[in-house]
């Protein structure tokens, strides 16, 4: 298998843009030729990487017909079905993953400008609105936000553009299951408290990025109702498994959070981008980001959302036609089904690698990833790591199948993260006989130099 190396797509593009028109076909040609070979193919049945991020067919038919009208939602007027069928589908997935209607939705692009978007909203709450005064700069005492050690890096970046600090960022404690410690949080808080920093908002995750650990909400929002903080719920991935009854225990206590988010993009099914973004006083929302020119004022607007008072950005696409083809299309017992095979499929992986000898599963498998590390006898510490690492690339390279090594507890493991459409269980089996195989070879060559060392 050939393996694209950096520079190589860009070595094959002409460095200055063409002067006169091409035909067509060489565009596709070359598209072909150029473009898919240095791609990974994230809808492969074996591809196990990062988190699933699905395209359903009828979702990629909606996001061709968005893109084909070329209509923008600068406010409810300059498309009516645009606003309209949005506000429709974010109520459709609210419904779906059993949220009270004390939730409103709307659509932004990524799970990175939800959060960025909760942050501010909780900015502007504890500070009584500052952004109409002096802003951050004017405020008597510091902000602090807290977030789980296990938080995605989008958690840490949106503290940091909404003008927090990296100073006033906290990284609260977690359990031997990698979820926040609630008693470590309220530490925290009052140390804060003592020192003279105002405690602002906290950051719970259900379905962390390296290994789908759940954050205790309820617990976490009664620390954030006693001190007053904003409570956002990162729930990006695991938020799609929330449209099976039996997996709703992950998120208890969720309707005490403020704000949430749902990435629609990634297990559910629509083409990225698309992440619903969930507020329980979407009257705060809008005061903090609405914007009224005189250019986009209408005499309807009293009875309409304008949903660029919803979020940053001031257009949007038509990204709920995504949503309106595949949950009409699939329908929720076809999604439901879905997930619950590839739930099976993990629960299954998991088993065969706990029974392994010189396996281990290291953390609870509540959802459809498994963080597993193969310790032949022989190898250990940073030779155990450089193991992990030499026999992950190694199957990667093979075209076999894709996985993602990641740090757990500061050594190296191998995630394998099953939710591609098309991956069946004999997709997973034959990747664990895939890492078997690569792992015995790995080893092979890291028990010779460590004996020859």
């Amino acid at each position: 298998m050939a393996i694209t190396r950096p520079g190589e797509v860009k070595a094959m593009l002409p460095a200055s843009p063409p002067e006169q028109p091409e035909d067509f076909g060489e565009v596709i040609a070359d598209l072909d030729r150029i473009v898919m070979p240095g791609l990974s193919l994230w809808q492969h049945p074996r591809f196990f990487g990062y988190f699933p991020a699905n395209a359903l067919r009828a979702g990629m038919l909606g996001d061709l017909v968005s893109t084909g009208l070329g209509v923008l939602g600068l406010s409810w007027q300059s498309s009516p079905a645009l606003t309209e069928i949005e506000e429709v589908v974010t109520d459709w997935v609210r419904q779906m993953t059993g949220l009270s209607v004390e939730w409103s939705g709307v659509i932004q692009d990524t799970a990175s400008t939800s959060t960025l978007v909760a942050l501010i909203c909780a900015r502007e709450r504890v500070t009584g609105y500052a952004l109409s005064r002096g802003g951050l700069q004017a405020e008597p005492r510091p902000l602090a936000i807290y977030v789980s050690a296990h938080s995605h890096s989008s958690v840490d970046k949106a503290a940091l553009l909404a003008g927090f600090g990296r100073e006033n960022l906290r990284l609260v404690a977690f359990d031997a299951n990698y979820a926040m410690r609630p008693e470590a949080l309220a530490a925290m808080i009052e140390a804060d408290i003592a020192a003279g920093v105002l405690p602002c908002a906290v950051v719970a995750t259900t379905g962390t990025t390296a290994t789908t650990a759940l954050d205790p909400v309820a617990e976490i929002a009664e620390l954030a109702k006693r001190y007053g903080m904003w409570l956002h719920l990162d729930a990006a991935m695991a938020g799609s498994a929330m449209i099976l009854p039996e997996c709703r225990w992950m998120w208890r206590g969720v309707e005490a959070a403020d704000s949430l988010v749902i990435n629609a993009h990634k297990w559910l099914g629509a083409p990225f981008d698309c992440s619903v973004y969930y507020v329980r006083d979407p009257e705060h929302l809008m005061r903090v980001m609405s914007t009224n020119p005189s250019f986009l004022q209408s005499a309807v607007d009293g009875q309409v959302k304008n949903l660029r008072d919803w979020g940053i950005p001031l257009g949007r696409r038509f990204r709920a036609l995504k949503l309106w083809f595949l949950i009409r299309e699939q329908g929720v017992d076809g999604l439901r089904a879905r997930l619950r095979r590839d739930i099976a499929n993990a629960s299954w992986l998991a088993e065969q690698v706990a029974a392994e000898p010189e396996w281990r599963v290291l953390a609870p498998v509540p959802l459809q990833t498994v963080c597993i590390r193969h310790e032949p006898s022989g190898l250990s510490g940073e030779a155990v790591d450089r193991h992990t690492t030499a026999w992950a690339e190694m199957l990667n390279r093979s075209g076999d199948a894709y996985l993602t090594p990641a740090m757990l507890d500061g050594r190296w493991m191998v995630r394998v993260s099953i939710g591609a459409l098309p991956t069946e269980a004999a997709d997973v089996a034959f990747v664990w006989d895939a890492m078997r195989r690569a792992a015995k070879e790995s080893a092979k060559e890291a028990i010779r130099a460590s004996q020859s060392s």
